[in-house]
Formats: structure tokens, sequence, C-alpha cells
């Protein structure tokens, strides 16, 4: 398949932007996508993180299955929510204090105390913007499952702290093709620069191998090359033109819709060497 490409001029814009807020913050907010965080790592955000703490939040953790446990335990001052109910809050709130916690001590026993601020930062649709609302307790930054939706800088101030939302940044290249195309799967790359008919075919191959069940109670895959099981994806959706030939186009966005929407069950995508390899866990 065609090689994945990316790294537009506004996230080379955008990491700047970080650079120069960094020195302004007291900690930084990782959003990642939990079905997938070694591919929803992008390096260079460690080198702007510098010695600040770093709290990462594994979110769509409702479409990621208990493997995303084990996963989540690999990777130092994280939690795993949905921050798209309210229950979530409690959870991130205080993952957010326990990160100042001995800063915040130690100013107190100088007889001060301040306004802690974070920039919420990772790759485009793993929710940094959703997980901001939710921490406003409204509507207070432009949400939508697309990639690069977030495009300016904006501070938003809560209790006891601010939060600054940035711009979806991918990392400048991504030697490993196979996280790329788990970015690809979960939305966090444009569709429009991609070879959608490769991505699903792709993608059905590795769910055969990863989750074979799901793909026999959606479509009725038993087995067969990449080509055969998107045919039994049309065959089974009806999805037949004139002529008795498949539909592949409609086939191709069904599988890509229908993982990214939950309908084939909760799912993880990165394996844990992957994770131990990104976030240097032995």
């Amino acid at each position: 398949m065609k090689r994945i490409q990316w790294f537009p001029g506004h996230m080379t814009k955008a990491l700047r932007m970080m650079e120069n807020e960094v020195s302004l913050a007291d900690g930084i907010i990782y959003v990642l996508d939990a079905r997938c965080p070694a591919a929803s790592f992008n390096p260079k955000l460690r080198g702007i993180a510098g010695s600040k703490p770093v709290l990462y939040i594994l979110n769509k953790s409702d479409l990621a299955d208990e493997r995303a446990d084990n996963l989540a335990r690999l990777i130092p001052n994280s939690v795993k929510v949905n921050a798209a109910v309210a229950s979530s809050r409690k959870d991130i709130i205080g993952a957010i204090n326990g990160l100042v916690a001995e800063k915040r001590e130690r100013n107190l026993a100088k007889g001060y105390s301040k306004t802690y601020r974070f920039l919420v930062v990772g790759v485009p649709n793993t929710g940094k913007s959703t997980v901001i609302n939710l921490l406003a307790g409204s509507k207070r930054t432009v949400t939508g499952n697309k990639a690069g939706v977030t495009r300016g800088k904006q501070w938003i101030r809560l209790d006891g702290f601010e939060l600054m939302d940035t711009p979806g940044t991918m990392p400048p290249a991504c030697e490993d093709q196979s996280l790329a195309l788990h970015l690809a799967y979960v939305g966090s790359i444009n569709d429009d620069i991609l070879d959608l008919d490769d991505i699903a075919l792709e993608l059905l191959g590795e769910l055969y191998e990863k989750y074979p069940k799901r793909l026999e109670e959606r479509y009725g895959i038993t087995g067969g090359s990449k080509l055969e099981m998107l045919e039994s994806v049309c065959a089974k959706r009806g999805f037949i033109m004139r002529g008795g030939e498949y539909d592949f186009e409609r086939g191709i966005r069904a599988v890509i819709d229908d993982f990214r929407k939950g309908r084939l069950g909760r799912i993880t995508l990165d394996t844990p060497e992957a994770v131990r390899s990104v976030y240097g866990q032995a």
C-alpha cells in the first residue's frame, strides 16, 4: 500500500506556538486515544514539555477493550476516561491536582497560592476540546469528530487552574507505518489525504488477526484475502450495483465508519510492545 505521510504547515506553526507558551505552564495534559496510546503520542511534544510534569489522559476508553487497561499501566501518570460522560470529570480533576500536589504544598508552605496553568496537547481527534469542555462544565471550545478542528490558542479559566487548548499536532514523520495506520483508522489523519481503499483493507486484515469473531458477527467474514473480506462486507450489507458488481466504495466507508463509531465492539489496536517502545517502560 502507499506510504502514509502528513505534516501540513499549520502543525509546524502550532508546535512553535506551544514552545512559546510552555514557559507559562506548570504542566502538560496529553490527551491520547485509549485504543492506540502509542500511535497517538507525538515525540515532538516530549521535547516541548521538558522537565514539566505530564498527565496522560487515555480518552475514548468506551471504544477500547480490557487490553487498554494493560496499556495504561505501562504509561506513567495516566488516567483512562471517556470525556463524553460527566462522571469522568472527577477522575481527571483528581489526576490534575495530583500532578501539581507537591508544588502546591511547597508554595503553601511559603505562604502563597497560585492558579496553575496547563497546556492541553495531543494529535488531532483525540478529544482535547471534549476534555476541556467536560472540566469547564460547559461548551467552551469547538469540538468535532474530524481531524484539525482546533486551530488557534485559547486559555480557558476554571476553578483553581487554567487550561490552554492547542491545535492537534502530528509528529513530523512516522517511521512505523503500523502506528500510522492506527492513526488513520481512528480519524486522526484527515481522510482527504488518505487512500481509503488501502485503509479499509488494512483495517479488515488487522481486525481479522486480532478480533476475528467481531468480523464474523458483523459481516459474516470467516477468512479469505482482504479483498474477499471486503466482498463479504458488501454482500452482507447489500452493497450491490447494477450488473451484480460489488459497490466497494460504500463497503470501504462502512468498514471505517463501523470501526470509528464502535459498531464492531470495543477494540484496542496498539500492543504492549509498541507502548513500551514509545514511553520507555521496561
